[in-house]
Formats: structure tokens, sequence, C-alpha cells
């Protein structure tokens, strides 16, 4: 059994490990709340955007911009995005994996774009071919990283250097739920709309305007996913920091019990010497 010593410094640092992990469950709280509500006023946005695409597309056709034209996918290039920083659970994890069983098809050639340290860290442990990175993300403007990204993997795709791009990301559910999601970008899918298609009168005319909005919807998609895995990022965090402190609580309260074990145990050993001692002196 260690010493009262030892167990008094471990119950010190278990302690002050604690305020930190109860500091950071505060942070990544406080941080949730902004980045849920960011996701969630982006949402209509896309939503209405999406509507109108499909209602240009319906009538100008998939063959009218070459954002929709389908080829054999034998080159991919995969967006994979997560954190800068760890501490927060399974989401970094998770999301490597999933990119990790797209990257991994055999009969492709795939690379990837980083976004997010982690990401970076992992996929150069692979030894997969990196197109790009971003790190530093907490302290980028979403829409401006999103179109910054957008931009790229649309030019290469225009470009022919690759056949179809995929988002890998976490979609946020809840602070104890997100969920590692692959979402096409490119082509462009047409979205699934529920109810009848509004009639819409256009101005320029629907190839034209079909231009416009395409770019603006592979945008929209990428800042989407990466407003959804900031939530996740901070739902993660905070529910991991709240598992640490209170794995921490439990472990205080074990070395305390052995603590109290240990000094009981002095005392009577001391007690045990003083009596053996003054018998010595009667005898």
């Amino acid at each position: 059994m260690p010493n009262l010593k030892t167990l008094r410094k471990r119950i010190s640092t278990v302690q002050s490990t604690q305020q930190i992990t109860k500091a950071m469950k505060m942070v990544s709280a406080a941080k949730l709340r902004r980045a849920q509500e960011a996701a969630e006023r982006a949402r209509p946005y896309a939503d209405k955007l999406a509507e109108m695409l499909v209602a240009v597309a319906a009538e100008a056709g998939v063959d009218a911009h070459p954002l929709l034209a389908r080829r054999e996918e034998r080159r991919i290039d995969v967006v994979v995005i997560t954190s800068d920083r760890g501490l927060c659970g399974g989401y970094n994890a998770n999301i490597v994996r999933q990119a990790a069983s797209l990257l991994a098809r055999s009969d492709q050639e795939a690379a990837a774009l980083a976004v997010g340290r982690k990401a970076l860290e992992a996929l150069r442990r692979r030894g997969t071919t990196l197109l790009s990175d971003r790190t530093g993300i907490a302290q980028m403007v979403p829409a401006e990283l999103a179109a910054g990204v957008a931009d790229e993997v649309t030019g290469r795709f225009l470009g022919g250097q690759t056949d179809a791009v995929y988002l890998v990301y976490s979609k946020f559910r809840s602070a104890i739920s997100q969920i590692p999601s692959t979402v096409p970008l490119l082509p462009v899918s047409l979205p699934e709309t529920s109810g009848p298609t509004i009639e819409y009168i256009f101005e320029p005319p629907k190839p034209e305007l079909l231009g416009a909005l395409l770019p603006a919807y592979i945008r929209t998609q990428v800042l989407q996913a990466l407003l959804e895995s900031i939530a996740s990022e901070h739902g993660a965090r905070m529910t991991a920091m709240d598992n640490a402190t209170n794995n921490a609580s439990d472990m205080i309260e074990r070395l305390t019990l052995s603590m109290n074990r240990a000094r009981q145990a002095t005392i009577t050993t001391e007690l045990m010497e003083i009596v053996s001692g003054a018998e010595a002196l009667k005898g």
C-alpha cells in the first residue's frame, strides 16, 4: 500500500486535473451554444438555396452545367474536417476512421484536403496524398474558410483533375450525439425536396442563373459541414470533460479511502508499539 505522502500527492494532482477539466467543460458549453446557434441559423438559407437550385435545374437539365456532369470515379478528392485540438473523446478518431475507409478504395486514386490539425496529422501518418491543409480554423472566419475549400475542389473538378469530391465531417445532433458522415459534394446531386416544386419567374435566363447558383450551393454545403463540425467538436469536448470530471471525483474518493486506511494502519501500528513498550517496561 502506498504511504500517506504518496497518496496525498496523488489526491492533490487529481484535484488539480479535475479543476482543469471542469473549467474546460464550462468553456466548451459556452462555445457550444454559439456554435449550435450558428449551425441552426445557416440551415434555412441552405434549404431555400437547395429549393431554388432544384427549380432551376429541373427544366435546364443535368447537362446544363459542368458541375452537374457525372463521370466514372477513377480519381476522388476527400475533404476531411476535424478539430485542431484533442481532448474531445472519440470525435476526431471517428472522422478519421470514416475518411480512411473512403480513401482506402483500391480501385480509385484518392487525395485529401485536410481541414483541422488532427486531420492533417492523421492523413500524414497514413501516407495519404495531401492537396492542401487548413489549420488554426478557430481563428478563421467560417464563411471565408468554406469559400476557399469549395473554390479549390470546384476548380479541380472543372479542370478534370478529379472525378468526384466527398465531404467527411461530423453532423451535430446534440451534445452527446455527433454522427461521422460522408456526403458527396461534386458532381452536384440535386437535393430532394418535400412537397410541390414552386414555380419561379427567373431573370437572368436559367442556364446563366444555374451557373451562379451552383458555386453558391457548393460553398453553402461546405459552410454547413464546417459549422456542424464546430458544434460537434464543442459538444464532444463538453461531454468528454464532464466524464473526466466525474471520473476524477471517483478517483479522489478511492484515494481518500486508501489514505484513511493507511492512516488508520499507521496509528494502529504506533499504538501497538507504545503498548508493547509499556509492557516491556513493566516486565
